[in-house]
């Protein structure tokens, strides 16, 4: 697959114990985007974080520590990235969800 230099990244914002269909939100966006296609997507776990509701969500207090903050990454085309709203706007209940251009340098996979 060959990505156009300018492309677009798409960040899905969302908590660790957010689910969908009894798994991980995260996991279901991730297996949805390779479902249609799409260039990859990456999963980062954050340590600290708050959202709308203003409440702290850190590693570093115990009682507050079940639900971290997560992004889910993506690059690809905007056309393709549209692909994906639909099944966002089904499954993302509560969170933030971002789209910005991003110039692509490099996207190869090594031979095998």
């Amino acid at each position: 697959m060959k990505l156009p230099e300018e492309g677009m990244l798409l960040r899905i914002f969302i908590g660790e114990s957010d689910s969908f269909k009894g798994k991980p939100l995260y996991e279901q966006i991730v297996l949805k985007a390779r479902e249609l296609n799409l260039a990859g997507a990456t999963v980062i776990h954050g340590t600290m974080g708050f959202g709308a509701g203003s409440r702290i969500h850190t590693s570093k207090i115990v009682r507050l520590s079940e639900d971290l903050p997560i992004i889910v990454e993506l690059v690809d085309t905007e056309e393709k990235l549209n692909s994906l709203m639909p099944f966002l706007d089904e499954t993302v209940e509560e969170g933030l969800i971002t789209m910005e251009r991003v110039k692509v340098v490099k996207y190869r996979r090594k031979e095998q």
